[in-house]
C-alpha cells in the first residue's frame, strides 16, 4: 500500500527536528508488594536519567533543562526530582522542573523539553517521569477539605469523582459491556505475558539492583538485595472467563474490577531529546522524532474517553488520518474507556505496511497487565512505543492517554531504527 503525502512528509528528516537519542525505563512494580515497594521515587528516577544519558554516550553537562512527570509528590516534588538529578552526575548548571498533568505527566514533560528545543530556547533536555505510588498513592494526598464555592458548581465538583467511577460511568454511558471490558482485559495480559517470554521488554528495561524489606523465618524485618528487571504485575493465563469471576470494585452492580483496571504500580523512564543537526555533530544515535502533541478536555465524569478526542486533535494538526498511524499506545486507565477510545476511532487493525491486517493497540499489552505509575506512563508508553518499532517494524506511531479530571492526551512519533 502507498505511503499517503501527509505520511511521506512527517518521516521526512531536517536539522530542525526534534530527535530522540536515548529512551529507558525501569522495570513496572507492584504498589506495596513489588520490588521497589521500599525504593524512594528519587532514587528510581536518578537511575533513568543516569542511563538515558550514558547509553548515546551524552556528555550530561550538555543537557540543558529536565522536566519530570510526577503526579504524587512529597513536599512538592521538585526537590527531590532535582536531588535525583544531581545523583545521576548531570551538573548543576543543569535546570529542571516537576510538572503535573495527572496521568499524562511523563509525557506532557517530554513535550515540554521538545517544545523548548523547536522553539531554540535549549538544544538538548530529557523528558521523564516517575511515580511510587507505594509511598504517594491514597487518601494522605486528599486535601481535608475544599471550597464549598467552587465544590457547588456541578462540573467543577465532577472532578471529585474517583476515578473507578468515572469508568462505570464511561460502561454505562456508552453501552460498553463487561464482557468486552473482560476480553479487551484479557488480551493486555496475554499480549503482555507472550512479550515478556520471549524477552522483549529487555531491550527498554534498566536492570536495578533494589533493596527491599522482608521478614525472615523468625518474624523480624530484613533488608535483602533483589535485581528488579521485569515488570511483576504481569500475569500468564489470564482470561476473560477468568476475569468475569471477579466482583465489581466500584458498584455493585458494576462491570470495573481488579482484573480490569491498571494496577497501581512504581517505575520511571527518561527520554534524551535533541536538536537533529546537534546530535549529528556530536554523533549521537538517532532512534526516533517527535513530531506533535495536542490536549483536550472532556466532562470529567467521564474522563476516560481523553484519547477519543486528544486523537483526532492531534492528527488534525499534522494533517495525518488514522490510517497512516502503524501502531498506537494508548493507556489502559480501566477497559471501559480503552474499548470505547479504539471503537469510536475505528482503530485495531493496522492498514499498510508490516502492520496491514495485524492488531495494532498496545501490541504488548498495557497498563492493565504492566501497571500505571501515574507520573511515569506517558514517558514509558514512548520507550516501549520506540522497542516496538524497532522489533516488529513500523515508523508512526501515537501514544495517548486520558487524565484525572477530565483532558485527554495524544502524541505523534517518528522511530527512525
Amino acid at each position: 500500500m502507498s505511503v499517503s503525502p501527509a505520511k511521506a512528509r512527517i518521516v521526512q528528516k531536517d536539522d530542525d527536528d526534534v530527535v530522540i537519542v536515548s529512551a529507558v525505563r525501569t522495570a513496572i512494580t507492584k504498589a506495596k508488594k513489588g520490588g521497589f515497594k521500599d525504593t524512594h521515587p528519587e532514587l528510581l528516577l536518578s537511575h533513568v536519567l543516569r542511563a538515558a544519558y550514558t547509553q548515546p554516550n551524552l556528555d550530561p553537562s550538555l543537557i540543558e533543562d529536565i522536566s519530570v512527570g510526577n503526579v504524587l509528590p512529597a513536599g512538592g516534588g521538585a526537590g527531590a526530582a532535582r536531588m535525583a538529578a544531581l545523583h545521576a552526575g548531570i551538573p548543576y548548571t543543569t535546570s529542571l522542573n516537576t510538572v503535573n498533568r495527572q496521568c499524562s505527566s511523563g509525557l506532557t514533560g517530554l513535550v515540554q523539553i521538545a517544545n523548548q528545543i523547536a522553539a531554540g530556547q535549549i538544544a538538548i533536555g530529557i523528558g521523564a517521569g516517575v511515580e511510587s505510588m507505594t509511598m504517594g498513592y491514597g487518601a494522605g494526598g486528599v486535601p481535608a477539605s475544599y471550597s464549598e464555592e467552587v465544590v457547588a458548581d456541578p462540573l467543577a465538583e465532577e472532578c471529585l469523582l474517583p476515578m473507578g467511577f468515572t469508568s462505570e460511568n464511561v460502561a454505562s454511558d456508552f453501552g460498553v459491556s463487561r464482557a468486552k471490558q473482560d476480553e479487551f482485559a484479557a488480551k493486555s495480559f496475554q499480549k503482555a505475558a507472550k512479550a515478556q517470554k520471549e524477552g522483549k521488554f529487555d531491550k527498554e528495561v534498566l536492570k536495578i539492583k533494589a533493596k527491599v524489606v522482608v521478614k525472615g523465618k523468625d518474624g523480624e524485618e530484613e533488608t535483602r538485595e533483589v535485581l528488579v528487571d521485569r515488570d511483576d504485575g504481569v500475569r500468564d493465563g489470564v482470561t476473560k472467563e477468568s476475569l468475569s469471576k471477579l466482583k465489581p470494585a466500584f458498584k455493585k452492580d458494576g462491570s470495573t474490577h481488579a482484573g480490569n483496571a491498571s494496577q497501581v504500580s512504581d517505575g520511571a523512564a527518561a527520554v534524551v531529546l535533541a536538536r537533529r543537526s546537534i546530535a549529528k555533530k556530536l554523533g549521537l544515535p538517532i532512534i526516533g522524532k517527535f513530531v506533535s502533541a495536542a490536549t483536550i478536555g472532556v466532562p470529567p465524569r467521564i474522563m476516560g474517553v481523553g484519547p477519543a478526542y486528544a486523537i483526532p486533535r492531534v492528527l488534525e494538526n499534522v494533517g495525518l488520518e488514522t490510517s497512516d498511524i502503524d501502531f498506537w499506545e494508548i493507556n489502559e486507565a480501566f477497559a471501559s474507556q480503552a474499548v470505547y477510545s479504539v471503537e469510536k476511532l475505528g482503530l485495531g487493525r493496522g492498514s499498510q505496511g508490516v502492520w496491514a491486517g495485524k492488531e495494532n493497540v498496545n501490541v504488548w499489552g498495557g497498563a492493565i497487565a504492566l501497571g500505571h505509575p501515574l507520573g511515569c506512563t506517558g514517558a514509558r508508553q514512548v520507550v516501549t512505543g520506540l522497542n516496538i518499532a524497532k522489533t516488529e517494524g513500523g515508523q508512526v506511531f501515537v501514544t495517548s492517554m486520558c487524565i484525572g479530571s477530565g483532558m485527554g492526551m495524544a502524541a505523534v512519533f517518528v522511530s527512525e531504527q
